[in-house]
């Protein structure tokens, strides 16, 4: 048995992110300092979207809503940068009350110098829900988020009584760069890694895209996963692996990266 440092106790483990490109860094310094060798090959990739102008035309009505929603961090520097870009203030927010996904969404919008009203006890859209539901009723609510999300937030804040008004702030696409490193990775034992990580569902959708997956092979008998295990940041990115028969080896308790990373130690702590 080859003993491991307490402070590393991720020494000789091979762990891939799957992170977009300037968001990889937060987990794979997690992981590094905790001894893991981190191979980053980005599953998602952040574009703007085809058009801004819905998102201009809610920026620019601000004061009819009550609510902002914003369940990433992603969001939060779209929806700033379009701020600055039509010369708004943070003046022009401070009238709203806040929700934030997730403590990371959270400090990326006290970091602008706004408050940030309720934070979900778990950082998934039903969490959000059943925190704001009681509120709703009559509230105009402006929820700024993906292109593709679930529509759990607008359908059940509208069954409370509330107006929705959803604006995509940015988009999630394949990067096809990625498609040759990934199957490289996964063929050479030198790279090949022990964990994949999934921080989202779209990062589990690209990561079945660029493996090209027929509907015969995608299950975790796959020969390209042999042996590696899955983690997963919370239970919606954990039903999308499950959906789509890769299957949950490691989830999360608490949904945020630090979670994963003591996930990651608590069930695979090398021997």
């Amino acid at each position: 048995m080859t003993h491991k440092p307490a402070s590393r106790p991720l020494t000789g483990l091979r762990v891939l992110v799957g992170r977009a490109r300037h968001q990889a860094g937060a987990l794979s310094t997690q992981l590094l300092k905790l001894g893991a060798e981190v191979l980053e090959i980005p599953f998602i990739e952040i574009r703007k979207p085809r058009s801004c102008q819905p998102l201009d035309h809610a920026l620019k009505n601000l004061p009819a809503y009550d609510w902002l929603i914003l369940t990433s961090v992603n969001g939060v520097d779209a929806m700033w940068e379009r701020l600055t870009k039509l010369r708004l203030t943070k003046k022009s927010l401070q009238h709203l009350h806040i929700a934030a996904i997730g403590p990371a969404t959270k400090k990326a919008i006290e970091k602008r110098g706004l408050k940030v009203n309720v934070v979900p006890e778990e950082y998934v859209a039903e969490s959000v829900v059943k925190s704001l539901r009681k509120q709703a009723k009559r509230k105009r609510i402006l929820l700024v988020r993906a292109k593709v999300a679930r529509d759990v937030i607008p359908r059940e804040l509208r069954k409370a009584g509330a107006v929705v008004d959803v604006v995509e702030a940015y988009e999630t696409v394949v990067p096809r760069s990625s498609r040759t490193r990934l199957r490289a990775a996964l063929k050479n034992s030198s790279k090949r890694p022990d964990v994949i990580t999934f921080t989202s569902s779209s990062t589990v959708k690209n990561f079945v895209a660029l493996l090209a997956f027929s509907g015969r092979t995608r299950s975790r008998k796959d020969a390209r996963l042999e042996g590696i295990t899955l983690a997963s940041i919370g239970p919606v990115t954990s039903g999308t692996l499950r959906e789509l028969k890769l299957g949950v080896d490691v989830e999360a308790r608490q949904y945020t990266i630090p979670g994963l990373v003591q996930a990651i130690v608590a069930n695979l702590r090398p021997m």
